[in-house]
Protein backbone atom coordinates (compact mmCIF):
# COMPACT_ATOMS: atom_id res chain seq x y z
CA UNK A 1 0.00 0.00 0.00
CA UNK A 2 1.45 3.39 -0.57
CA UNK A 3 2.07 5.66 2.04
CA UNK A 4 0.21 8.78 1.99
CA UNK A 5 1.66 12.10 1.33
CA UNK A 6 2.44 15.39 3.30
CA UNK A 7 -0.64 17.80 3.54
CA UNK A 8 0.15 21.30 3.46
CA UNK A 9 0.24 23.40 6.27
CA UNK A 10 1.55 26.42 8.03
CA UNK A 11 3.66 26.52 11.04
CA UNK A 12 2.31 28.10 13.99
CA UNK A 13 5.53 30.12 14.37
CA UNK A 14 7.27 32.67 12.99
CA UNK A 15 6.57 33.22 9.16
CA UNK A 16 10.26 32.98 8.52
CA UNK A 17 10.72 29.84 10.50
CA UNK A 18 8.21 27.67 8.62
CA UNK A 19 8.00 25.67 5.40
CA UNK A 20 5.11 24.09 3.61
CA UNK A 21 5.06 20.85 2.32
CA UNK A 22 3.22 18.82 -0.11
CA UNK A 23 5.28 15.25 -0.14
CA UNK A 24 7.69 13.43 1.27
CA UNK A 25 11.20 15.20 0.19
CA UNK A 26 12.72 14.42 -3.02
CA UNK A 27 16.32 13.93 -1.24
CA UNK A 28 18.98 12.97 -3.07
CA UNK A 29 23.01 12.91 -2.74
CA UNK A 30 23.12 16.22 -4.59
CA UNK A 31 20.64 17.88 -1.89
CA UNK A 32 22.35 15.72 1.05
CA UNK A 33 25.51 17.28 0.20
CA UNK A 34 24.02 21.47 0.65
CA UNK A 35 25.09 22.58 3.99
CA UNK A 36 22.35 21.53 6.35
CA UNK A 37 24.38 22.28 9.35
CA UNK A 38 26.19 25.24 10.66
CA UNK A 39 29.47 24.60 11.55
CA UNK A 40 29.69 28.17 13.68
CA UNK A 41 28.69 31.62 14.17
CA UNK A 42 30.04 35.27 14.67
CA UNK A 43 30.64 35.73 17.85
CA UNK A 44 28.56 38.34 17.96
CA UNK A 45 25.89 36.42 16.77
CA UNK A 46 25.87 33.50 19.06
CA UNK A 47 25.63 35.36 22.00
CA UNK A 48 22.78 36.99 20.60
CA UNK A 49 21.56 33.63 20.49
CA UNK A 50 22.55 32.55 23.40
CA UNK A 51 21.06 35.63 25.51
CA UNK A 52 17.88 35.31 23.59
CA UNK A 53 17.72 31.41 24.45
CA UNK A 54 18.47 32.51 27.89
CA UNK A 55 15.17 34.53 27.68
CA UNK A 56 13.01 32.06 25.79
CA UNK A 57 13.91 30.15 28.92
CA UNK A 58 12.93 32.41 31.50
CA UNK A 59 9.84 33.30 29.69
CA UNK A 60 8.40 29.58 30.11
CA UNK A 61 9.76 29.35 33.90
CA UNK A 62 7.32 32.73 34.14
CA UNK A 63 4.81 32.15 31.94
CA UNK A 64 3.91 28.56 33.00
CA UNK A 65 3.58 29.04 36.46
CA UNK A 66 0.94 32.42 36.05
CA UNK A 67 -0.90 30.05 33.71
CA UNK A 68 -1.04 26.42 35.15
CA UNK A 69 -1.63 27.48 38.77
CA UNK A 70 -4.98 28.57 38.52
CA UNK A 71 -6.07 25.22 36.17
CA UNK A 72 -4.86 23.36 39.24
CA UNK A 73 -6.75 25.10 41.67
CA UNK A 74 -9.56 24.74 39.81
CA UNK A 75 -8.74 20.88 39.71
CA UNK A 76 -8.21 20.59 43.69
CA UNK A 77 -12.22 22.57 43.79
CA UNK A 78 -13.21 19.83 41.69
CA UNK A 79 -14.36 21.95 39.20
CA UNK A 80 -12.89 20.41 36.15
CA UNK A 81 -11.56 16.53 36.32
CA UNK A 82 -8.53 14.71 35.90
CA UNK A 83 -8.45 14.27 32.55
CA UNK A 84 -9.30 18.22 31.45
CA UNK A 85 -6.87 19.33 34.04
CA UNK A 86 -3.86 17.37 31.93
CA UNK A 87 -5.10 18.54 28.35
CA UNK A 88 -5.54 22.32 29.41
CA UNK A 89 -2.17 21.72 30.97
CA UNK A 90 -0.53 19.95 27.80
CA UNK A 91 -2.39 22.47 25.69
CA UNK A 92 -0.79 25.16 28.14
CA UNK A 93 2.59 24.25 27.91
CA UNK A 94 2.23 24.47 23.79
CA UNK A 95 0.82 27.73 23.96
CA UNK A 96 3.75 28.82 25.72
CA UNK A 97 6.02 27.61 24.21
CA UNK A 98 5.07 28.79 20.37
CA UNK A 99 4.61 32.55 22.18
CA UNK A 100 7.87 32.55 23.80
CA UNK A 101 9.53 31.63 21.00
CA UNK A 102 7.83 34.04 18.67
CA UNK A 103 8.83 36.96 21.60
CA UNK A 104 12.75 34.87 21.88
CA UNK A 105 13.13 33.60 18.28
CA UNK A 106 16.46 32.24 19.35
CA UNK A 107 16.15 29.69 16.48
CA UNK A 108 14.87 29.29 13.38
CA UNK A 109 12.96 26.32 13.46
CA UNK A 110 11.67 24.11 10.21
CA UNK A 111 9.18 21.83 11.07
CA UNK A 112 7.48 19.08 8.68
CA UNK A 113 4.42 17.42 9.52
CA UNK A 114 1.71 15.00 8.45
CA UNK A 115 -1.69 15.81 9.03
CA UNK A 116 -3.73 12.60 9.34
CA UNK A 117 -7.54 14.03 9.44
CA UNK A 118 -8.52 11.04 11.36
CA UNK A 119 -6.14 10.28 13.50
CA UNK A 120 -6.27 7.19 15.87
CA UNK A 121 -4.38 6.14 18.89
CA UNK A 122 -0.63 6.18 18.08
CA UNK A 123 3.09 5.79 20.13
CA UNK A 124 5.25 8.53 18.63
CA UNK A 125 9.11 7.77 18.58
CA UNK A 126 11.60 10.29 18.62
CA UNK A 127 15.49 10.68 18.70
CA UNK A 128 16.86 13.24 21.76
CA UNK A 129 19.03 15.38 21.26
CA UNK A 130 19.52 18.78 23.66
CA UNK A 131 17.47 19.63 26.41
CA UNK A 132 15.55 22.18 24.14
CA UNK A 133 13.74 18.84 22.28
CA UNK A 134 10.77 18.85 24.86
CA UNK A 135 9.72 22.57 24.40
CA UNK A 136 10.62 22.52 20.41
CA UNK A 137 8.19 19.51 20.21
CA UNK A 138 5.90 21.36 22.09
CA UNK A 139 5.82 24.15 19.91
CA UNK A 140 5.59 22.79 16.92
CA UNK A 141 3.10 19.81 17.77
CA UNK A 142 -0.12 21.33 16.00
CA UNK A 143 2.50 21.72 12.67
CA UNK A 144 4.04 18.26 13.31
CA UNK A 145 0.34 16.39 14.16
CA UNK A 146 -1.86 18.49 12.60
CA UNK A 147 -5.25 20.48 14.02
CA UNK A 148 -7.30 17.06 14.38
CA UNK A 149 -4.13 15.46 16.82
CA UNK A 150 -4.93 13.48 19.75
CA UNK A 151 -2.88 14.97 22.91
CA UNK A 152 0.21 13.55 23.77
CA UNK A 153 1.79 12.34 27.21
CA UNK A 154 5.21 12.15 26.98
CA UNK A 155 7.75 9.33 28.96
CA UNK A 156 10.31 11.37 30.79
CA UNK A 157 13.00 10.52 33.44
CA UNK A 158 11.46 11.17 36.83
CA UNK A 159 14.92 13.21 37.70
CA UNK A 160 13.61 16.11 35.67
CA UNK A 161 11.22 16.88 38.22
CA UNK A 162 14.73 18.48 39.84
CA UNK A 163 13.05 21.72 38.02
CA UNK A 164 9.87 22.83 39.31
CA UNK A 165 8.87 24.51 36.31
CA UNK A 166 9.40 21.10 34.33
CA UNK A 167 7.92 19.31 37.22
CA UNK A 168 4.17 21.58 37.50
CA UNK A 169 4.36 21.02 34.03
CA UNK A 170 5.00 17.58 33.49
CA UNK A 171 3.13 16.48 36.59
CA UNK A 172 -0.29 18.58 35.94
CA UNK A 173 0.01 17.75 32.24
CA UNK A 174 0.03 13.71 33.15
CA UNK A 175 3.77 12.93 31.61
CA UNK A 176 4.56 9.48 32.63
CA UNK A 177 7.80 9.18 34.54
CA UNK A 178 10.38 6.34 34.58
CA UNK A 179 11.86 6.03 37.20
CA UNK A 180 16.48 4.92 36.94
CA UNK A 181 19.40 6.31 38.16
CA UNK A 182 21.60 9.43 37.01
CA UNK A 183 24.52 7.77 35.42
CA UNK A 184 25.50 10.62 33.19
CA UNK A 185 24.57 11.12 29.26
CA UNK A 186 26.24 8.35 27.38
CA UNK A 187 26.13 5.83 30.24
CA UNK A 188 23.95 2.55 29.77
CA UNK A 189 20.55 3.67 31.78
CA UNK A 190 19.97 1.35 34.98
CA UNK A 191 16.26 1.07 35.32
CA UNK A 192 14.05 0.75 38.28
CA UNK A 193 12.24 -2.55 37.68
CA UNK A 194 9.76 -2.25 40.04
CA UNK A 195 8.38 0.63 38.95
CA UNK A 196 7.41 -0.84 35.28
CA UNK A 197 4.16 -2.07 36.40
CA UNK A 198 3.04 1.26 37.32
CA UNK A 199 4.66 2.84 33.70
CA UNK A 200 2.48 0.23 32.09
CA UNK A 201 -0.47 0.96 33.80
CA UNK A 202 -0.38 4.71 33.14
CA UNK A 203 0.68 4.43 29.13
CA UNK A 204 -2.97 1.68 28.89
CA UNK A 205 -4.74 4.69 30.71
CA UNK A 206 -3.52 7.24 28.73
CA UNK A 207 -5.24 5.49 25.59
CA UNK A 208 -8.24 5.19 27.38
CA UNK A 209 -8.59 8.86 28.17
CA UNK A 210 -7.65 9.80 24.82
CA UNK A 211 -4.15 10.57 24.83
CA UNK A 212 -1.16 9.20 22.44
CA UNK A 213 2.27 8.33 23.78
CA UNK A 214 5.36 9.87 22.84
CA UNK A 215 8.68 8.13 23.51
CA UNK A 216 12.48 8.78 23.44
CA UNK A 217 13.64 4.89 22.51
CA UNK A 218 17.57 6.12 23.17
CA UNK A 219 16.35 6.06 26.62
CA UNK A 220 18.53 9.17 27.58
CA UNK A 221 20.35 12.35 25.81
CA UNK A 222 22.69 11.60 23.36
CA UNK A 223 25.88 13.29 24.04
CA UNK A 224 27.15 13.00 20.36
CA UNK A 225 24.14 13.61 18.42
CA UNK A 226 26.56 14.63 15.21
CA UNK A 227 28.17 11.11 14.98
CA UNK A 228 24.69 9.59 15.31
CA UNK A 229 22.18 7.57 17.74
CA UNK A 230 22.62 6.05 20.98
CA UNK A 231 21.73 2.14 21.42
CA UNK A 232 17.99 2.20 20.32
CA UNK A 233 16.08 0.57 23.29
CA UNK A 234 12.34 -1.38 22.15
CA UNK A 235 10.70 -0.66 25.41
CA UNK A 236 8.45 1.53 22.48
CA UNK A 237 8.08 -1.68 20.32
CA UNK A 238 7.18 -3.41 23.90
CA UNK A 239 4.14 -0.69 24.80
CA UNK A 240 2.92 -1.12 21.58
CA UNK A 241 2.64 -4.91 21.50
CA UNK A 242 0.98 -4.77 24.89
CA UNK A 243 -1.35 -1.99 24.30
CA UNK A 244 -1.86 -3.46 20.59
CA UNK A 245 -1.19 0.57 19.19
CA UNK A 246 0.58 1.27 16.50
CA UNK A 247 3.59 3.59 15.99
CA UNK A 248 4.81 6.80 14.28
CA UNK A 249 8.08 8.29 13.48
CA UNK A 250 9.56 12.07 14.32
CA UNK A 251 13.38 13.28 14.49
CA UNK A 252 14.80 16.29 15.19
CA UNK A 253 17.95 18.14 14.69
CA UNK A 254 20.18 21.02 15.17
CA UNK A 255 18.93 21.79 19.11
CA UNK A 256 22.32 20.54 20.57
CA UNK A 257 24.24 23.47 18.58
CA UNK A 258 22.00 25.61 20.83
CA UNK A 259 22.31 23.61 24.04
CA UNK A 260 24.43 20.59 23.97
CA UNK A 261 23.69 17.45 25.77
CA UNK A 262 27.86 17.43 26.85
CA UNK A 263 28.16 19.30 29.74
CA UNK A 264 31.57 20.53 28.70
CA UNK A 265 29.87 22.10 25.38
CA UNK A 266 26.60 23.24 26.93
CA UNK A 267 25.65 26.32 25.85
CA UNK A 268 28.16 27.23 23.39
CA UNK A 269 25.75 28.02 20.82
CA UNK A 270 27.43 26.68 17.11
CA UNK A 271 24.32 26.79 14.87
CA UNK A 272 20.72 28.09 15.17
CA UNK A 273 18.84 26.17 12.30
CA UNK A 274 16.43 23.61 14.12
CA UNK A 275 14.59 20.99 12.17
CA UNK A 276 11.91 18.65 13.17
CA UNK A 277 9.91 16.39 11.40
CA UNK A 278 6.92 13.34 11.57
CA UNK A 279 6.46 10.89 9.04
CA UNK A 280 3.42 9.79 7.07
CA UNK A 281 1.54 6.24 8.12
CA UNK A 282 1.36 4.79 11.46
CA UNK A 283 2.71 1.12 11.68
CA UNK A 284 2.64 -2.10 13.10
CA UNK A 285 5.56 -3.64 13.74
CA UNK A 286 6.51 -7.29 13.52
CA UNK A 287 8.93 -7.28 15.94
CA UNK A 288 11.42 -5.62 18.29
CA UNK A 289 14.48 -5.55 16.03
CA UNK A 290 12.05 -4.14 12.87
CA UNK A 291 11.50 -1.28 15.06
CA UNK A 292 14.57 -0.41 16.17
CA UNK A 293 16.47 -1.19 12.28
CA UNK A 294 13.55 0.99 11.02
CA UNK A 295 14.18 4.15 13.96
CA UNK A 296 17.74 3.64 13.24
CA UNK A 297 17.95 3.98 9.12
CA UNK A 298 15.14 6.92 9.47
CA UNK A 299 15.66 9.05 12.58
CA UNK A 300 19.08 8.19 12.53
CA UNK A 301 19.67 9.29 9.36
CA UNK A 302 17.78 12.88 9.65
CA UNK A 303 19.04 13.31 13.39
CA UNK A 304 22.65 13.23 12.55
CA UNK A 305 22.36 14.71 8.82
CA UNK A 306 19.31 17.13 8.87
CA UNK A 307 18.13 15.46 5.55
CA UNK A 308 16.45 12.33 5.08
CA UNK A 309 17.44 9.47 3.82
CA UNK A 310 16.45 9.66 -0.85
CA UNK A 311 12.90 9.08 -1.12
CA UNK A 312 12.72 5.85 -2.45
CA UNK A 313 14.81 4.16 0.42
CA UNK A 314 13.12 6.45 3.19
CA UNK A 315 9.74 4.58 1.75
CA UNK A 316 10.80 1.52 1.51
CA UNK A 317 12.10 1.88 5.47
CA UNK A 318 8.53 3.79 6.35
CA UNK A 319 6.47 0.79 4.77
CA UNK A 320 8.35 -2.11 5.62
CA UNK A 321 9.98 -3.66 2.58
CA UNK A 322 13.57 -2.53 3.12
CA UNK A 323 13.36 -4.45 6.42
CA UNK A 324 12.05 -7.16 4.36
CA UNK A 325 14.54 -7.41 1.87
CA UNK A 326 17.45 -7.05 4.90
CA UNK A 327 15.56 -9.96 6.05
CA UNK A 328 15.50 -12.09 3.30
CA UNK A 329 19.11 -10.98 2.22
CA UNK A 330 20.53 -12.43 5.89
CA UNK A 331 18.29 -15.85 5.41
CA UNK A 332 20.00 -16.23 1.94
CA UNK A 333 23.41 -15.68 3.08
CA UNK A 334 22.93 -17.88 5.95
CA UNK A 335 21.95 -20.34 3.03
CA UNK A 336 24.44 -20.24 1.11
CA UNK A 337 27.83 -19.91 3.76
CA UNK A 338 29.62 -23.36 4.01
CA UNK A 339 28.56 -25.67 6.69
CA UNK A 340 31.12 -26.54 9.23
CA UNK A 341 32.49 -29.67 9.03
CA UNK A 342 31.26 -32.22 11.32
CA UNK A 343 33.72 -32.79 13.89
CA UNK A 344 33.84 -36.51 16.15
CA UNK A 345 34.04 -35.96 19.61
CA UNK A 346 35.73 -38.14 21.83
Amino acid sequence: MPLPEYSTFTVALPASTANAVTELPTTDASVTARTVAQTGLPAWKAALTKYTMMMFILGMCVSLPLTLWPQKLLYKLKLINRVRKERWALATGQGCARWMLRIFPFCSLDAQGYHDPNPQPTIWACNHTSMLDVFLLLAADRALRGPHKRPIKIVYWRGLETNPVTRLLFRQAGFIAVNMADNGNGTANEYDRASFKTFLRETKQAFVDGFDIGILPEGQLNPTPEKGLLPVFSGAYTIAKLSKRPMSLMALHGAHRLWHPDDAIGMTVTGRNVSVRSYPGTRVYTSADEFVQTFQHVVGHFGTYGVDLPRPKLRSWLNGSAYAQLQQQLQDDDQQSPQSPAVDTL
